[in-house]
């Protein structure tokens, strides 16, 4: 099984859950990481390193090749460098809404350099970003 945990755009009701997600999901659970979120003029978020609280869903896969269509939906590709991916996909540890941990799972991380280039603004409030009804073809 593979594990990612999303934030964005790729959370069920958000506009690219549907495309890249709903068939294969086969267990989806409201979840948190640390972090910090932040929201972008483009219409979509970036979450960095931190130590804030980020919401968003626990999807759990059966097959691992999804993560080849979120690469590519996330400008991902590990042959790169770092700086050369709009996102960088890492291992994190996820927990649920009582804090006991999930174990590991994937998610798409942007440099701090990357959200100041794209003006980005920290969301501080609850953690959670919500773009419900946009019509956004990027990002998680």
């Amino acid at each position: 099984m593979l594990k990612v945990f999303v934030y964005g755009t790729l959370k069920p009701r958000e506009v690219n859950y549907q495309r890249y997600c709903a068939l294969q999901v086969v267990d989806a659970k409201k979840a948190y990481t640390f972090g910090k979120l932040f929201a972008l003029p483009m219409g979509y978020p970036a979450m960095t390193l931190g130590d804030s609280l980020v919401y968003g869903y626990l999807l759990t896969f059966a097959d691992a090749k999804v993560l080849n269509n979120l690469d590519i939906l996330e400008d991902y590709q590990p042959s790169r460098q770092m700086s050369e991916n709009l996102y960088n996909r890492q291992e994190t540890e996820i927990y649920d809404l009582e804090g006991r941990s999930l174990g590991m799972a994937w998610v798409y991380l942007m440099t701090q350099n990357q959200v100041y280039q794209l003006n980005g603004i920290q969301l501080h409030h609850d953690g959670w970003w919500s773009g419900c009804g946009l019509t956004v073809e990027h990002s998680l």
